[in-house]
């Protein structure tokens, strides 16, 4: 079965902070780099980190970027969701309490 393409739409919550000193930014980009060096072999397009978010809806706009603010993406191949999600599982967004959706990326 040919690999299916999902994206991980990374959610950090509003609890989540970034690192306040270089030390603990840099250990905190190591983290990933190891995570994405595990699942190297299937990532798609690295993705990018995202800037502030504001999230618009007929309610009007929220510029903290609501409640679950986007922290960023990374599109990555699996044979099918269940890949996908345990792929995710060891990712730092997720062991430091934030979120991650995987979603099936679909072919137009």
């Amino acid at each position: 079965m040919a690999d299916k393409r999902f994206m991980y739409i990374y959610h950090g919550g509003s609890d989540m902070r970034q690192p306040e000193t270089d030390e603990a930014r840099n250990a905190e980009m190591a983290r990933w780099q190891s995570w994405m060096d595990g699942i190297r072999d299937h990532i798609a397009d690295e993705g990018a980190p995202a800037g502030k978010s504001h999230t618009v809806s007929r309610d009007g706009v929220a510029h903290d970027g609501g409640p679950n603010p986007v922290f960023g993406y990374t599109l990555v191949n699996a044979t099918d969701i269940d890949e996908a999600i345990a792929m995710a599982k060891d990712c730092p967004m997720v062991l430091d309490g934030g979120s991650i959706e995987v979603c099936e990326a679909m072919q137009m």
